[in-house]
């Protein structure tokens, strides 16, 4: 009965000569009802037990083995009260005296202190000197520090991203108004088009859209490049002014312009090899065959480019905050975005839907109201009958783009650039320095002195 499993706190045992049904470990003889003659050394054990001396000896009708629990201390005997039993799976560990902070934690990974989940008070806060934690990030928490830059630094980011937004909706609506407004696209609603005809509509279209997407895109990488400085200033809680932010990108700007020709040259070189073949074909040989084979390559030519977009997507925070050239930034992002490649655009593209939502909620209205005072009307607009659209339409349109690019371009350049930071964290470590460099004292010493 010594040996009865659940009696006793976890770790200790029955101490030699005492009885199961004593409720403490054995004491002097001279503590007021805990002496017993029959625990004396040398006395004769008692058969019968006596009612006046509570715990002596347990009952006949026992529990089974494995279900004992210690019995109840009655009132006035005077033994301490038994131990708890050991608690259950699940519920944690009871903290460790002495422990600094919820549950117990000193640090992460400090020797003899419960990891995640094993204390009452769960994992220790990491520091928060800025818009993130300096932790690995989740996806709402990249999205909230995006959002979180843009409305406390609010002047700077209004400023850079108000400024590129206008240099770039004047280029395209010089772009529009004196060059592409004359492009014809009729060839494309008439059925009796030669393929001569839609061949060359076809090819004005593209052209049009792709000078329109380049535009978009060097302005996108651009914002992404200025408002970087303020990003990662706002991580470590520190505000940078739009002369600070220029100054700082002002050094990398001719390879920053090097990276974002590059990037969009190499996925349309990579598209149009795939599509290549299938142009040969069809200029040479069987004309439909040629255009399904050349649908095909161009398709599977663009997933290889989708990826290579993807890996190279870090590229641009790399060049401006590491100060690295063109070829080195994309090894870089090619290598923090390695193991990490769905991760990394399953963000960018939510990130990417809940900006452009947003700007279609500002756009949209403009676009009503410029197609209603540009001379077709909505009714005319919705029917596609004001292919040319005038001056007035321009404006007006323009100027709903303006304010959607002030709301996407912050959160798209927070969020490539917290991706960096959160991919670096989880590689390289980085919060340790982020700390150190945000002066948070004594982050990270009891876990590097416990590892």
């Amino acid at each position: 009965m010594k040996d009865t499993p659940g009696w006793a706190s976890p770790g200790s045992a029955p101490s030699d000569g005492q009885e199961p049904g004593a409720s403490g470990p054995a004491g002097p003889t001279d503590r007021p009802g805990t002496a017993e003659p029959a625990d004396q050394p040398g006395s004769a054990p008692q058969d019968t037990p006596d009612p006046q001396r509570p715990g002596s000896q347990w009952s006949k009708q026992q529990p089974p083995p494995g279900q004992w629990s210690a019995p109840a201390d009655p009132a006035g005997s005077g033994r301490p009260a038994p131990p708890p039993p050991p608690p259950s799976p699940g519920w944690g560990t009871q903290p460790p005296p002495g422990g600094h902070g919820p549950g117990g934690f000193h640090a992460y990974g400090t020797p003899g202190y419960p990891a995640w989940g094993g204390g009452w008070g769960g994992p220790p806060p990491a520091a928060k000197p800025g818009v993130i934690p300096l932790r690995p990030l989740g996806v709402g928490e990249i999205l909230d520090g995006a959002v979180s830059t843009m409305r406390t630094y609010w002047r700077t980011v209004l400023g850079i991203s108000l400024t590129v937004a206008v240099v770039t909706e004047v280029l395209v609506i010089l772009l529009q108004g004196l060059v592409l407004n004359d492009t014809s696209t009729a060839a494309l609603d008439d059925p009796s088009a030669t393929a001569s005809e839609l061949t060359r509509a076809m090819g004005e279209v593209m052209l049009s859209s792709g000078a329109v997407f380049l535009i978009s895109l060097i302005a996108t990488v651009a914002a992404t490049a200025l408002l970087t400085t303020v990003t990662s200033r706002a991580v470590l809680g520190r505000s940078v002014t739009t002369g600070e932010a220029w100054r700082d990108a002002r050094p990398q700007v001719v390879k920053l312009f090097g990276l974002i020709l590059l990037l969009p040259l190499i996925a349309v070189t990579i598209v149009f090899v795939g599509a290549l073949p299938g142009i040969l074909v069809a200029v040479f040989g069987n004309a439909d065959g040629g255009v399904a084979l050349a649908v095909l390559g161009g398709l599977a030519a663009g997933v290889v480019a989708l990826w290579l977009t993807i890996r190279f997507s870090l590229a641009s925070p790399a060049l401006m905050l590491e100060k690295q050239g063109v070829v080195k930034s994309m090894s870089r992002s090619a290598k923090l975005v390695r193991g990490s490649w769905w991760r990394v655009f399953g963000i960018q593209l939510l990130a990417g839907i809940i900006a452009n939502i947003i700007s279609a909620i500002v756009v949209i209205p403009f676009t009503f109201l410029a197609a209603a005072l540009g001379g077709e009307g909505v009714v005319g607009f919705l029917n596609g009958q004001g292919n040319n659209f005038g001056w007035t339409f321009l404006i007006i349109s323009g100027i709903g783009s303006v304010i959607g690019s002030m709301i996407t371009f912050p959160i798209n350049a927070g969020v490539t650039v917290l991706l960096y930071i959160d991919q670096r964290i989880r590689r390289e470590a980085l919060d340790l320095e982020l700390a150190r460099a945000a002066g948070v004292q004594g982050y990270g010493a009891d876990a590097g002195s416990g590892g």
